[in-house]
């Protein structure tokens, strides 16, 4: 954590036992910080995220990322491309040191996603899928291959790219308001200039009429448009989505996945999508990108012609259960592979 990062997360921490020691005992309050220790860990991610991303903003490169400018490398697409390409991700490799040896998280993977996409990853558990996903956030290095941003190769995070975490993320002890003004509050925005900020995000995400509601006080679906309209407040150019509603009923999942629709169609966002759930891929995408187990490939990129502006009751219809039954044979056969290679392991250390 860097210098900036040790002082926000220290003016958060005191905020939070302030308050913590004022509203000791009150029903409301002592629900909101009994988890103390807890939020503190999740806020310390937090902020780790958002100062990377805002040191990248300010001119704050690390010294792999000042040595690739310096020499002026910077890739360009392939001939064939188009200024259309927002991300390439060519030939990616991960492996890490276990205790049971190296194990390789993914392997070769390479596609590409245009401008506007939204894109989909599926595969079985522990195909990579998160791997990838910090992989292009910058938040792990010491891979192979390269990513690309707008033409430029990257080493790190940077300040086109948002991203949206499974984890709960949101600060108890702020409001909605104040969550989603944080960022802008780390990077020095004055205080009424990004309520009018937030504010705009706010209604984005459905929330307006519930800026000074505490996360308690909100639905599983509500706080994670919390989390999305904080990211947002960025304005990236890319949308990074880790199983954003895996936590949610899938009620909530299908609705909510409207919501992220029309903000991706209103803001033309280039997304990616992590998830388990076939059906909220085909629902929200352009295109599901199938990973096989261990170690992660891409196998298959299904195309998903379903007509646009989407809505929900789309996964109603003949033509999106051929998408999921697709989806699913190439799914079943990677899970079926990975589930036989527990077993195997399993009867190995029994035996």
């Amino acid at each position: 954590m860097d210098l900036a990062a040790r002082r926000s997360y220290r003016r958060l921490q005191a905020e939070h036992l302030h308050n913590d020691d004022r509203d000791k005992g009150k029903g409301r309050h002592a629900r909101i910080y009994r988890n103390r220790k807890q939020c503190l860990r999740s806020a310390r991610r937090t902020i780790v995220r958002f100062e990377a991303r805002i040191g990248f903003m300010s001119g704050s490169h690390s010294e792999d990322e000042t040595d690739m400018r310096a020499s002026g490398a910077k890739l360009r697409l392939a001939a064939d491309t188009t200024d259309e390409i927002d991300l390439v991700i060519q030939d990616v490799s991960m492996r890490f040191n276990t205790r049971e040896g190296t194990v390789t998280a993914v392997d070769g993977v390479s596609f590409e996603i245009k401008r506007g996409e939204f894109v989909s990853i599926i595969g079985p558990s522990g195909c990579g899928k998160s791997t990838v996903f910090n992989i292009l956030g910058g938040l792990v290095r010491g891979y192979d291959g390269s990513v690309v941003v707008g033409g430029e190769r990257i080493s790190g995070p940077h300040a086109s790219i948002g991203m949206v975490f499974q984890e709960e993320s949101t600060f108890p002890w702020r409001t909605v308001i104040d969550n989603v003004a944080f960022p802008l509050e780390v990077k020095g925005v004055p205080k009424a200039e990004r309520y009018v900020i937030a504010r705009k995000f706010i209604d984005m995400v459905g929330l307006t009429g519930f800026e000074q509601r505490y996360p308690s006080e909100l639905s599983g679906g509500m706080r994670q448009r919390v989390a999305i309209a904080r990211t947002l407040v960025f304005e990236p150019k890319i949308l990074l989505m880790d199983e954003p509603f895996a936590a949610l009923d899938e009620q909530t999942r299908v609705l909510l996945g409207d919501k992220v629709l029309k903000i991706q169609q209103d803001l033309r966002q280039t997304t990616l999508l992590i998830t388990h759930n076939i059906t909220e891929a085909v629902q929200l995408s352009d295109r599901v990108l199938i990973m096989t187990f261990r170690p992660g490939k891409v196998k298959r990129i299904v195309d998903i012609n379903l007509p646009r502006p989407r809505q929900g009751d789309v996964v109603g219809s003949d033509a999106f259960g051929r998408y999921v039954a697709e989806i699913w044979n190439d799914l079943r056969e990677e899970a079926s592979r990975g589930m036989a290679e527990a077993e195997d392991s399993a009867r190995l250390r029994g035996a």
